[in-house]
């Protein structure tokens, strides 16, 4: 009969510890359903807490709340993301629709009878330089489209980074001569031949040269120099619009010191040329000291004489 007693008491003990024990993971349970329903109604911060420690549920827990900081993580990234694009959508519309706007009005100009034909000339020449910065606009507009798309396949061979340099700048030679001011020009006497996509490299010249031009204020220097076992190339120049802070959004896409939008730019030329460095292996910065703003372009050289005696 003892035994019978005993057996009975640890069965109402265990029964008890079991009743004690669910009872626990039914508050647990219930806590965490009420908070994942205040964070599923409710735009907030909050992670899931304990109301009872038992068994695996501080696991399950933590578990939870890595979920729910990935997916609020993911939230923001794609809020930012979104916020950006809009706001790139309104400055590229603008950007397009300044050219556009002015051309327009000087050809009804060029329609009026009155107008004096000494006028026609010139306002016919201001209309051709509006068609050209909007076509400027579009091509920097769909090359970078093209080079997130994978669309362009970068043929890489062995270049003379300093002749290809020296051609680019040629090309706005007389642009800085119109602008009141000659560039300084620095090449390395030391040949640097690299690997690289030519037409890519001259693309990521023009467009530093150019965004120098557009933006600059004066002290134009480009050099090209071999340090070490690289070809670094540099353009410098004087700035009255950037500041310490956008140096590290100075290569993002369609990003602008010039808030007013007025010197008819899409803020994608120095992304291109970043895209493109890095596509070719290459590495880009960007820095300032007081008013003198510069970037570098470094690529590895070519260390064996016969890979590069055909560039």
């Amino acid at each position: 009969m003892e035994i019978w007693l005993t057996g009975i008491g640890l069965l109402l003990a265990g029964a008890g510890v079991l009743s004690a024990r669910l009872c626990c993971y039914k508050k647990q349970l219930h806590h965490m359903l009420t908070q994942l329903q205040m964070v599923e109604q409710a735009d907030t911060n909050l992670l899931l807490t304990s109301a009872v420690r038992i068994g695996e549920t501080e696991q399950v827990i933590s578990a939870c709340n890595r979920v729910l900081e990935q997916h609020r993580s993911r939230e923001e990234k794609l809020c930012r993301e979104n916020r950006i694009y809009r706001e790139s959508i309104t400055s590229i519309s603008h950007d397009i629709r300044t050219p556009l706007t002015s051309a327009k009005g000087y050809v009804q100009m060029l329609l009026n009878p009155k107008v004096p034909e000494e006028k026609r000339l010139s306002y016919t020449k201001i209309v051709e330089r509006r068609l050209d910065d909007l076509a400027g606009m579009l091509d920097q507009l769909f090359l970078y489209a093209r080079i997130e798309a994978g669309e362009i396949a970068l043929q890489e061979e062995p270049i003379n980074a300093g002749n290809l340099f020296a051609e680019a700048i040629s090309l706005f030679y007389e642009d800085f001569l119109e602008k009141g001011c000659e560039p300084k020009v620095l090449l390395s006497r030391e040949p640097c031949h690299i690997r690289a996509d030519r037409q890519a490299f001259l693309r990521i010249s023009e467009n530093l040269i150019k965004n120098a031009l557009v933006h600059g204020t004066g002290d134009y220097t480009f050099s090209l120099s071999r340090k070490g076992s690289k070809a670094a190339l540099r353009v410098s120049n004087r700035t009255d619009t950037i500041e310490p802070g956008d140096i590290e959004r100075i290569f993002d896409r369609f990003y602008t010191t010039d808030m007013a939008r007025s010197r008819r730019t899409t803020g994608l030329g120095l992304a291109i040329v970043k895209e493109f460095t890095e596509k070719m292996g290459g590495e880009a910065r960007a820095w300032l000291e007081k008013d003198l703003f510069s970037i570098e372009i470094k690529f590895d050289c070519i260390q064996n004489r016969e890979e590069h005696s055909n560039a």
